[in-house]
């Protein structure tokens, strides 16, 4: 047990992310030194994308192993039911949520950044939005979100790598549900337009301020509490890798919409 005790004093002596920091300085600080100041080219900025999605990679071993040794350390601690120990517990809990949303971070991180290699199949854009509803339906029931659905009435075709067309409209929908916190509707509208294939992507939310829109597919930019930023820069750049385009229509008091459009598979 003596062992659980040092990692605990450890863990609460300062700040998960002041450890992680020392640890990333010690391996990165003169890499990323060098790496700024010769970074005048395509190749070194590649070079410098390829160093920060390898630390990434590198950040999340270590994270799951602390992840799951506070976990453990949680599990003893419950087995003492005490006022010191229940107040420990709560003290390690803040130090669990704060591992999970840098892990979070992480995994949006290395989403964002990562090499998309494209498997392209000919999809009817209207089955895709079939099986993305019923597979969201659960969370949108949860928050008293009631989805609905405009398909076209011929196949809307487009080539594309449908997994990730599904991760980018659904992120959508996570953000449309989540600026719904009384609830709502999701309308997702599927649709033929000046020759493309066209996913849009509204709800009934507040809506946003005009002075936000200009930042909101800025990297780490977040209106929400506890954001990562990363998912609408994520959602636009899986579209962008597909020639496509994506555009943002809202007001306050209005709701708002996103407008997916991506060219038709050639017959």
């Amino acid at each position: 047990m003596s062992t659980w005790w040092l990692l605990l004093a450890a863990l609460l002596a300062g700040p998960i992310w002041v450890v992680l920091s020392l640890w990333l300085s010690r391996r990165t600080w003169y890499s990323v030194r060098r790496l700024a100041a010769r970074a005048k080219g395509q190749e070194q900025l590649v070079e410098l994308g390829q160093l920060t999605g390898g630390l990434a990679h590198e950040i999340k071993n270590p994270l799951s192993t602390i992840n799951m040794n506070l976990k453990l350390l949680a599990e003893d601690l419950r087995r003492q039911d005490d006022d010191l120990h229940r107040r420990w517990l709560r003290r390690l809990q803040s130090v669990q949520d704060e591992a999970d949303r840098l892990h979070t971070i992480l995994d949006d991180f290395l989403r964002y950044a990562g090499k998309y290699e494209l498997q392209l199949e000919t999809t009817d854009l209207r089955r895709l939005i079939d099986e993305l509803t019923d597979f969201f339906a659960p969370q949108a029931d949860a928050a008293h979100v009631v989805m609905r659905t405009s398909l076209s009435d011929e196949e809307v075709r487009c080539r594309i790598d449908a997994n990730l067309i599904k991760q980018a409209v659904l992120n959508l929908m996570i953000n449309a549900v989540q600026a719904m916190s009384e609830g709502g509707e999701l309308l997702i509208n599927v649709l033929v337009r000046r020759g493309r294939g066209v996913i849009e992507v509204a709800d009934t939310g507040p809506g946003l301020d005009p002075a936000n829109l200009p930042r909101i597919f800025e990297v780490y930019y977040s209106t929400r509490s506890g954001g990562t930023g990363l998912g609408l820069p994520t959602t636009r750049r899986i579209i962008r890798e597909h020639d496509g385009t994506i555009h943002v229509d809202s007001a306050p008091g209005k709701g708002t919409q996103f407008t997916v459009a991506l060219p038709l598979a050639r017959e």
